[in-house]
């Protein structure tokens, strides 16, 4: 899989933050099978849910493990989501073993996959799956930058 399959993926993430409720923070993960056929898509739902658990991609993966049929075990999955994981996804993603992980916006602030922290690229961890980041950054960014600027 190369740029153009990063971008679809990560056009798909940018559809799926679409569906986040007003008071969540638009963003978007879909989770791929091996073969780019698409597992499981979820947006933020924590201000909706009340569940502060309930980011885009802990739901998206939740869901494609159930779909996948290999239990917990994404291996070989590729994970697109529009913001750079927080530390909780990032070791989500791990323990899931996503074979890779793409997202768009970087974030310095919260970001576990480069910028705060780089969990998933801990030399200590058993599965360490493989980044790229940037993918469609100016879009991706441009949810969020929208999101915060009607409500400063």
């Amino acid at each position: 899989m190369g740029l153009p399959d990063d971008e679809r993926m990560i056009r798909a993430a940018i559809e799926a933050a679409g569906d986040s409720n007003s008071a969540d923070v638009p963003v978007g993960a879909v989770v791929f099978a091996a073969d780019g056929t698409e597992l499981a898509r979820a947006a933020n739902t924590r201000e909706a849910t009340g569940d502060p658990t309930a980011h885009a991609e802990i739901t998206a993966l939740r869901a494609a493990a159930r779909v996948h049929g290999d239990g917990w075990r994404l291996e070989g999955a590729t994970l697109a989501v529009t913001l750079e994981p927080c530390t909780m996804c990032a070791g989500a993603l791990v323990l899931a073993r996503v074979g890779r992980v793409i997202f768009g916006a970087w974030e310095p602030k919260t970001g576990a996959v480069g910028s705060l922290w780089d969990v998933v690229r801990d030399r200590r961890l058993t599965h360490r799956p493989q980044v790229r980041g940037g993918v469609l950054e100016s879009e991706c960014a441009a949810l969020l930058d929208e999101f915060f600027r009607t409500r400063r």
